[in-house]
């Protein structure tokens, strides 16, 4: 079973990260207010980063990493992302 992390840039510009092992579900979960406490106030939502782990564990501590990390290097790391996708 996969397992994935992902980031959601919300309305105000914010960054919400979080893991899940149903990638789809998931948004759609946030995008109709049923998702996060805190992404229910800044909706829409949309879904900027997301990797695929093999574990549980994996996915935890993916998510926790880039909690810690601060908004710039959360708009860098979807930039570099989004940039990769297209190629």
């Amino acid at each position: 079973m996969p397992y994935f992390c992902y980031m959601l840039e919300c309305r105000d510009g914010s960054y919400y990260c979080g893991w899940t092992t149903d990638l789809g579900k998931r948004i759609q979960a946030h995008a109709v207010g049923k998702g996060a406490r805190y992404t229910r106030s800044r909706l829409p939502v949309l879904l900027v980063y997301f990797e695929e782990l093999n574990s549980r564990a994996e996915a935890m501590r993916r998510e926790w990493e880039l909690k810690q990390k601060d908004h710039e290097s959360k708009r860098n790391l979807v930039r570099s992302f989004n940039e990769n996708r297209r190629k």
